[in-house]
């Protein structure tokens, strides 16, 4: 198969979907990979460190689209890429479709077959592909946060751990998952009052037994959020359901509600938002804005801000998946329920249902279509 890793043109995005030891490993099996110049440039790679790895370095984006079986990104693509779409094309990426109608159209109107990595799920519910940038973005969540707590970032001018004789800020949470749980050990670190606000009893218990007592936890309700939200310095928005647009659980009455010059930062603005006042994601390079008072950091790619560590979390949990769809094709997707999980789209439907309910499309399981089609015509 023809692999292609194009450079990411989104804003202030400095991921690329493939390392060199990535390289190594699809030539290794046998697989031709074409890479934009200049691709891993972001995260510390030149093109000659492809090149030594077997890869081929192509002048423009358009070459290796058009050349490619199977495209490698790193975030969905952007509208100027729509016009690289084609029927029976792989397209293997975080795409968060959801959030994203006019992607989610263009795709199934090309006839794309688009894998996404946050849908891919394991049968204990873990999500392999997206863990560890979340681990990236639950951890930065704090850093940030407590950058934009000081007076000139436009913050109330508190310091997240305090000092003897002062208290520290509370930080809270909102959602004891990946994200939640990795904020809120940056958050103890650096000496701040944690709470994080769950729905799940069994979670709460492992949370307040891994953090050892230092936490508190609450059970999430329209009730205690806003509580919670009244006194944060620091809130945490670290909501997801797997592929469906994020529920707002934090109302704007609430965020009215909290302390002038407080911060919000909502790790689910690529998939809408958890915070009702997050009305649109932000950038690196602008990356917040004040509504009711309040300061709002919604940036939708936070763990490009540390692209070199961010390539290597990527590429160790991608690459085992590429290898397989590169070796089969489409029956790597009848071989595993994972896979599976994660097709979005495939000839012309949509075919996971979060992703069909969000965007108003028909849902087409994706079962019936393997179910269907002989064994041959799904090798690559």
């Amino acid at each position: 198969m023809i692999v292609g890793v194009p450079k990411e043109i989104k804003q202030s995005e400095y991921r690329v979907a493939l390392t060199p030891a990535g390289v190594t490993m699809l030539a290794a099996a046998g697989h031709r990979i074409l890479v934009e110049t200049g691709a891993g440039i972001g995260s510390g790679f030149e093109d000659n460190d492809y090149i030594r790895e077997g890869a081929e370095i192509l002048g423009t984006a358009a070459e290796v689209w058009s050349q490619a079986d199977m495209i490698m990104k790193v975030k969905e693509p952007l509208t100027e890429e729509f016009v690289y779409f084609r029927e029976g094309m792989l397209l293997f990426t975080y795409l968060h479709l959801a959030a994203a109608p006019d992607l989610t159209r263009a795709l199934v109107d090309t006839g794309v077959t688009a894998i996404a990595y946050e849908t891919i799920q394991l049968a204990n519910g873990s999500l392999p592909l997206l863990t560890p940038m979340s681990e990236v973005a639950g951890r930065m969540s704090v850093q940030v946060g407590a950058q934009f707590l000081e007076t000139f970032n436009g913050g109330r001018g508190v310091l997240l751990g305090g000092v003897p004789g002062v208290p520290p800020a509370e930080v809270i949470i909102i959602g004891g998952g990946v994200v939640g749980t990795n904020a809120a050990k940056i958050a103890l670190g650096m000496g701040a009052d944690v709470v994080i606000l769950e729905r799940s009893a069994d979670r709460m218990r492992y949370l307040d037994d891994v953090f050892g007592g230092r936490i508190r936890t609450l059970m999430s309700s329209p009730y205690h959020i806003a509580e919670a939200a009244a006194r944060a310095d620091l809130l945490i928005g670290a909501v997801l359901i797997p592929g469906a647009r994020a529920p707002h659980l934090v109302t704007e009455p609430m965020v009215q509600a909290m302390k002038k010059g407080s911060v919000i930062v909502d790790v689910a603005v690529d998939q809408g938002g958890s915070i009702a006042t997050v009305d649109h994601p932000t950038t690196h390079k602008d990356p917040i804005y004040v509504k009711h008072g309040v300061v709002h950091y919604a940036v939708a790619n936070i763990p490009g801000a540390v692209p070199r560590t961010s390539t290597f979390a990527l590429t160790n949990v991608t690459i085992s998946y590429a290898l397989e769809l590169a070796n089969r094709g489409m029956d790597a997707v009848r071989r595993s329920v994972p896979l599976q999980k994660g097709v979005n789209t495939h000839q012309g439907k949509v075919t996971y249902e979060p992703v069909a309910e969000a965007v108003g499309l028909p849902y087409s399981p994706l079962d019936k279509w393997l179910e269907s089609i002989p064994y041959d015509q799904l090798q690559p």
